[in-house]
């Protein structure tokens, strides 16, 4: 019961009343949605009582199996928006290409058509994409502050940092910097031979990511989204790199991956790893084609790739070519 008072239109008097959940159907935009509403009612009578707070509740409700039947953003997701990436309502409105208080809309309940959801959800789901939106359409903002703090919450997300990369966001700067025409089916092989040989040769892994076995190979998550948006097409970004952060092992490590495996195609590669022990073993029972999330355990990548240094007798990172050439002629 709650101690709050509030008018009996049957008792004729200030009485205190009780909240039940119960079952609903209204109609919106012409269709019957069925949701879980909440009613308010007098603890004398039991006849239905006002409350405006409850109100609200049932229509939210209402708005909430609109957006579940419809596919629609939900309205807990548009309010995340702002706070993840460290932005303003109005600043993000302009960014993309709306009207000032569009996203002020949203976010007070108004429903966005199906594009602008679809818009929205893909912002929330995937920093690289709201990375390019911001880069794109920071002439549109009003101050460069806006763009700062912005700029700084999504590098965040995405593993960018300033004056402090990670050792796979540096492996990625060389690969793109000394690789032309790399697709992210190959950045991401090139990824997983790094971090292999270069336990291999130096007994610790150069990357603290997690690489999972997709149906097309080793596969790290973050990088792929990424760079998803590219598809098959060569990654197109102009990369000033500094040799400076790299350390002569790295480099060696690096040089020696572009040099005899970056030569093959992204689907080459695939080919490669399909006949390697850690994605095969990490797959198991799976089809060829069935979806997955599973981690490739950095146990079996460093066991396989030091074994394939023993048996190539490998001396200096140079040495991957023969392990690069025999697989391309098994294949």
């Amino acid at each position: 019961m709650n101690e709050k008072l509030v008018f009996c239109e049957e008792c004729r008097k200030d009485v205190a009343y009780v909240v039940v959940e119960t079952s609903m159907t209204e109609k919106l935009k012409g269709t019957e949605y069925h949701y879980t509403g909440r009613e308010a009612r007098c603890a004398d009578c039991g006849s239905l009582v006002y409350i405006p707070e409850i109100n609200d509740y049932n229509l939210k409700a209402l708005y909430d199996a609109f957006r579940l039947q419809n596919g629609i953003v939900s309205l807990e997701t548009i309010l995340a928006i702002p706070e993840k990436y460290n932005i303003g309502k109005r600043p993000l409105s302009l960014l993309l290409g709306w009207g000032e208080q569009t996203f002020s809309r949203y976010c007070e309940g108004d429903l966005p058509t199906k594009q602008y959801s679809e818009t929205l959800a893909k912002l929330y789901r995937d920093p690289a994409y709201y990375a390019e939106l911001l880069e794109s359409g920071k002439g549109n903002l009003k101050n460069k502050a806006a763009y700062d703090k912005s700029k700084k919450a999504v590098d965040a997300l995405i593993g960018v940092t300033h004056g402090d990369s990670s050792k796979i966001n540096t492996a990625i700067q060389y690969l793109l910097n000394q690789c032309e025409d790399i697709t992210p089916l190959a950045l991401q092989k090139a990824l997983y031979y790094i971090q292999g040989f270069y336990y291999a040769f130096y007994h610790t892994f150069l990357f603290s990511e997690n690489c999972e076995a997709w149906v097309h190979g080793p596969v790290y998550h973050d990088i792929y989204t990424r760079y998803r948006d590219y598809h098959y097409d060569s990654i197109s970004q102009d990369i000033v790199f500094d040799d400076s952060v790299i350390t002569a092992p790295e480099r060696a490590i690096f040089d020696s991956v572009v040099r005899y495996l970056c030569c093959y195609s992204g689907k080459i590669l695939e080919q490669f790893t399909h006949n390697e022990e850690p994605w095969l073993h990490t797959r198991g029972d799976l089809s060829s084609s069935a979806p997955s999330d599973r981690v490739i355990s950095q146990a079996s990548i460093g066991e396989y790739f030091s074994s394939v240094k023993s048996k190539y007798d490998m001396v200096i990172p140079n040495d991957i070519r023969a392990y690069a050439e025999d697989m391309f002629r098994s294949i």
